[in-house]
């Protein structure tokens, strides 16, 4: 066969094959995207997941900063004149704010077997507000707002307090921003179809309490008229027990939040009640998702009690389970924490100290944080590969989080009244990540005095994948022949 006629049936093979491909591009859009229907194509369906997933030429990615804190605050409910300003380093702002807290209630069987109480929650909500809004609801520092009233809440109504504090309604930010494709074919709502009856559901949303109790509340916050007044928005704010999740986000940003769920883990009493375990939060912001986990793992300073937090961790990435609210088998929505593009870890790890509290004290006067943090728990139990494998950690530059006397700067058991309250200090409180686009650029402790563990903060710059105008035709006519022709081999004219 000669060359010319090489090249002639090359250029008809190619004729026919594009042809082919148009027909099926015809045929494709009377066919279901939806993984259950078995007339599906799987090329098809591998093509457009794979663009869903993958950043494209109409995304970008577009760094923010996040500011993350957690803090066990032993049982006590917060006074009125708390300030919050230092801890969350409200001079340095960032973008999201996300705040674990621990033992926001005392960990006794009322708090534990009976109905929560929210109303330390609802205080800690309204001292963060005041810090991340004070600029727009305080007229000068240190002085009260004539916006600052007196509000009664129904008790226990967690979802009425976090209304006050949110500038978009709990519905939209569990909806969906698939692409254009995917809201075409399955509708604008295809994101709020009620989640499984073991999902927790009470995050804020928008709906009102209707249990008709008649005992209230009566909590002072600075509360802004509208919404215009606000710079950050409450996104979620969720309670199980003692363990207290929040997000905040700059309110100009809160329209690019959205597939908003939430996921308990028991791991106390029992194995599976809510004074110990975790809260997770999902969501997706822009193009990427998100998962924050808040945790509150198993106490104690006796050897093989880190074996009892490593299950704890084991069990919590095992079980939890986020609602599946997007109908389309291609959401950006992940239903486990590893799933997720960044996952941050927060909360009082409850790691010691593998050290006699001799050992530990005499290390800490000499301000030997190397030494002391090589007999670290969390680091060995790591390195060994038994837990959080592939996390990773920032460096420590601080003193032990725990345990303080109340009030004070030293560690319990320094002094004869605290002799029974002795232990060996530790870092228990720690910020853990998972997953590329995270850079930390801080990672310290606060002073406060409050409590008898310290707060401890950490800040990252996270890079989001940021849409251009949405995402481009999955099956491009164009996009289709260069990727075709790409595996054909070249001719020689």
């Amino acid at each position: 066969m000669t060359l010319k006629n090489q090249n002639q049936n090359k250029k008809s093979f190619l004729r026919r094959f594009f042809l082919q491909k148009e027909e099926k591009g015809r045929k494709a859009e009377k066919v279901s995207f939806d993984s259950s229907e078995p007339h599906s194509d799987p090329s098809l369906k591998s093509l457009l997941s794979h663009q869903l997933s993958s950043p494209t030429p109409s995304s970008q990615a577009q760094s923010f900063r996040v500011f993350v804190a957690t803090w066990n605050v032993g049982g006590k409910s917060p006074h009125s004149d708390l300030n919050l300003d230092d801890i969350l380093q409200v001079h340095d702002e960032s973008d999201i704010y996300v705040l674990g807290f621990q033992e926001i209630v005392p960990l006794n069987a009322g708090n534990v077997l009976v109905a929560e109480d929210n109303e330390p929650a609802a205080k800690w909500l309204a001292l963060i507000n005041q810090s991340l809004n004070r600029s727009y609801s305080v007229a000068s520092r240190g002085s009260k707002s004539p916006l600052c009233s007196s509000l009664r809440f129904q008790k226990p109504s967690l979802k009425k307090v976090c209304k006050s504090f949110r500038t978009e309604s709990g519905r939209r930010l569990k909806t969906c921003n698939c692409s254009p494709i995917l809201e075409r074919k399955y509708g604008k709502d295809c994101c709020v179809s009620p989640p499984p009856a073991n999902m927790t559901e009470d995050y804020c949303s928008s709906e009102e309490d209707e249990d008709g109790l008649s005992n209230y509340v009566s909590i002072e916050i600075s509360s802004p008229a509208s919404a215009n007044q606000m710079k950050y928005s409450l996104i979620t704010g969720k309670q199980m027990v003692g363990i207290f999740v929040t997000v905040w986000v700059r309110k100009e940003l809160v329209q690019h939040v959205s597939h908003l769920r939430v996921s308990n883990v028991g791991r106390g009493i029992l194995g599976c009640l809510g004074n110990k375990g975790c809260i997770s939060v999902s969501m997706s912001f822009h193009q990427t998702s998100f998962c924050f986990v808040c945790s509150h793992l198993a106490s104690g300073e006796k050897e093989g009690d880190e074996l009892r937090r490593n299950l704890d961790v084991i069990e919590i990435l095992k079980n939890t389970q986020f609602s599946r609210i997007c109908k389309s088998p291609y959401s950006r929505a992940p239903e486990k924490i590893m799933n997720h593009d960044r996952v941050i870890w927060l909360g009082d790890l409850n790691y010691r100290i593998a050290l006699s509290y001799s050992e530990t004290r005499k290390l800490l006067e000499q301000y030997n944080w190397d030494a002391l943090f090589d007999k670290d728990q969390l680091k060995i139990e790591r390195e060994a590969g038994r837990v959080f494998g592939g996390w990773k950690e920032g460096k420590i530059y601080f003193a032990p989080t725990y345990k303080y006397s109340y009030n004070s700067d030293i560690y319990a058991g320094e002094t004869i009244e605290t002799q029974k309250k002795r232990r060996t200090p530790a870092w228990c409180d720690r910020i853990l990540w998972h997953g590329g686009g995270i850079h930390q650029l801080s990672y310290v402790r606060g002073e406060s005095r409050f409590s008898d563990h310290r707060p401890v903060c950490a800040t990252f710059i996270v890079d989001v994948q940021v849409s251009n105008g949405g995402l481009r035709k999955a099956l491009s006519g164009f996009n289709m022949k260069v990727a075709s022709e790409e595996h054909l081999p070249l001719t020689r004219k």
